[in-house]
């Protein structure tokens, strides 16, 4: 099970730090990726980090602004999000691939949370 925490209303230009907890499998054997999906929109992959933390990925609008980490130890990844913007609005879930590596296809996951609500809006 996968549980997404830290999402909030925030004004353009601020910060959220989103949280992925994990219980009854050990993340430190899993791909995690970070999606999100927009009203009316697919759901997109966001950002991912291997299983060692030495493979991440971001997705093009992100990059520069979110940074995304991991605590095996405490069975936990985190979403950094800075500078955010009214167009991150969205839904944000945390997804498990079983396999050390990480990508951003919504086929590939094995695990995914129920999100947590993130909205930019002034």
């Amino acid at each position: 099970q996968l549980v997404e925490s830290g999402g909030d209303l925030v004004q353009p230009g601020e910060s959220l730090r989103l949280s992925c907890v994990a219980s009854g499998i050990g993340l430190e054997y899993y791909g995690i990726t970070w999606f999100r999906q927009a009203p009316g929109k697919e759901r997109e992959g966001v950002s991912c980090i291997s299983s060692s933390s030495n493979f991440q990925d971001h997705t093009a609008s992100v990059k520069g602004r979110f940074s995304i980490s991991r605590d095996n130890a405490k069975n936990t990844v985190f979403l950094q999000m800075d500078s955010l913007r009214p167009e991150d609005t969205g839904i944000y879930y945390c997804a498990a691939r079983g396999r050390p590596g990480c990508n951003m296809r919504t086929d590939d996951m094995d695990y995914w949370g129920k999100g947590t609500q993130v909205t930019v809006s002034s």
